[in-house]
């Protein structure tokens, strides 16, 4: 659950210092990005290109579906930045990020299953590690200075 989370937060993370960069100075646009996680992937899961041409579409779709429901999540917790924001409104919004919590994770269990029939559990896990190792060096790359 906290690799999840941790996950969560990580993919989070990427999606806003993507959108709150200039796309001429980040390094590379989404497209870039999924072609550098695809390799990436590929590489350090071992997958074959047939599993790899079998499995990255349902995987981005997969992306693009926790995408939604992690915005949801933000949208939530931009609510609770107004200083009017009641009590009753907090509880509120507080419930309704666990649920986009919850939601995410239950999609991650959806496409579990999905991966499954493409992948041995082997890959699957190496796919795991994989993208978190992944995510945790695009934040470096990220964070280091820009050169002029």
């Amino acid at each position: 659950m906290i690799q999840r989370l941790a996950t969560l937060l990580i993919i989070l993370c990427i999606g806003i210092s993507m959108q709150a960069q200039d796309p001429k100075k980040s390094g590379f646009s989404k497209e870039e990005f999924r072609a550098r996680q695809e390799s990436y992937l590929t590489q350090k899961a071992e997958l074959t290109k047939e599993e790899a041409a079998k499995f990255f579409p349902i995987y981005f779709e997969l992306q693009d579906r926790k995408k939604a429901v992690n915005d949801e999540g933000w949208n939530q917790i931009r609510k609770g930045k107004d200083p009017k924001t009641t009590e009753a409104e907090y509880e509120q919004i507080v419930d309704n990020i666990v649920k986009t919590r919850i939601d995410a994770d239950k999609l991650d269990l959806e496409y579990l299953q999905k991966f499954k029939k493409i992948l041995s559990a082997k890959k699957i896990y190496k796919l795991q590690r994989a993208e978190m190792k992944f995510h945790r060096d695009i934040l470096k790359i990220m964070h280091q200075p820009q050169k002029k």
